[in-house]
């Protein structure tokens, strides 16, 4: 049983893979063509693709009754794709991404991002009320989520702007011999598909999680946390690397801001599916620590992006650093 849990992660993995590099050609492209620029196009639409198995991962577990991998799953995924910034701003040589991909909106995103990890937190630590077998802050995280994306996209003349620098790249589409001569219907043809067969492998690493949990005895927090959330975060992290050496910056960043705002949301998707009560209340100590964690480096990287930092440690701003460091230590924490 076990062999059959690892394979499935290790085939969920090449999966997501080879889908994520595939969907990034795509998203630029299509980012241009709508006229929705990289920074909205990544964080809602392509965000809600590299998101979707996410949520089947966290649907399938509550279903199954396993409330505490459930909620897990939801909050690591989050933290450990906030480390995917890290590793596409190492893959950028010229400066520091957060540098070179200032935006008011990917900001924003951030700032909804730390709103809606925070009602969750409100919610799991509140008092344990539930209507139809789910918790009243379900339908609330939806609505400031709707009320955010609004927010964002009326902001066609922000009063806020990052200072243009000559390292920070045009909001454009890159000719893609690949994409250029072929029509936005056909890309749109291209795009759903693979993001579809990017999904399916959320099925299989639900399964194999619970499977793990039952064989290792590990703990269903560093499960939920390490491991399904290490799948949980590739899509983000290969589309990240992938969209910086396109030099498509800001979709990088919007990405992965934007799946993790989405990602938030998979607590209510897995309150719904939980038979068990609310699944904020199915949160202990070991939940409660990690969705702190996460929201102290979306904090941080909310800083990196104000400060802006040129140049920083090992080709890594102040802010990389220090999500390593958080997210080490939180992995040590729940180990022990």
């Amino acid at each position: 049983m076990l062999t059959w849990a690892v394979l499935a992660f290790a085939g969920a993995g090449v999966a997501t893979i080879i889908g994520s590099i595939r969907l990034v050609g795509l998203a630029d492209t299509l980012a241009a063509r709508t006229g929705w620029g990289q920074a909205f196009f990544g964080a809602v639409l392509f965000g809600l693709v590299t998101s979707l198995s996410g949520i089947v991962m966290t649907g399938a577990s509550a279903a199954a009754g396993n409330g505490e991998l459930a909620y897990s799953n939801a909050v690591g995924g989050i933290a450990v794709q906030t480390l995917a910034i890290v590793a596409a701003d190492a893959a950028y040589r010229r400066v520091n991404l957060e540098h070179a991909a200032a935006s008011a909106q990917n900001l924003l995103f951030g700032c909804l991002l730390i709103v809606l990890l925070g009602t969750a937190l409100l919610a799991s630590l509140g008092p344990q009320v539930s209507v139809l077998g789910m918790h009243p802050v379900s339908p609330v995280m939806v609505l400031l989520y709707l009320g955010g994306l609004r927010l964002i996209q009326s902001q066609d003349y922000p009063l806020w702007r990052p200072v243009r620098t000559r390292e920070t790249p045009a909001d454009e589409e890159h000719n893609d011999h690949r994409f250029s001569h072929r029509g936005t219907g056909s890309l749109w043809a291209e795009f759903v598909p693979v993001a579809l067969t990017v999904t399916a492998g959320g099925w299989a690493v639900a399964w194999a999680a619970a499977r793990l949990v039952a064989a290792t005895g590990l703990g269903a927090g560093l499960v939920g946390a390490v491991f399904m959330g290490l799948i949980n975060a590739l899509p983000e992290t290969v589309t990240a690397i992938t969209a910086v050496r396109r030099g498509a910056l800001t979709l990088a960043i919007a990405a992965v801001i934007g799946g993790n705002s989405l990602d938030a949301l998979n607590l209510v998707i897995g309150d719904a599916a939980f038979r068990g009560g609310s699944l904020f209340h199915a949160a202990t100590q070991d939940q409660l620590f990690l969705i702190t964690a996460t929201l102290l480096m979306t904090a941080v990287l909310l800083g990196g992006l104000l400060v802006r930092q040129r140049r920083g440690w090992w080709r890594l701003g102040f802010d990389g650093i220090l999500l390593i460091a958080i997210y080490a230590a939180t992995v040590i924490t729940l180990a022990f």
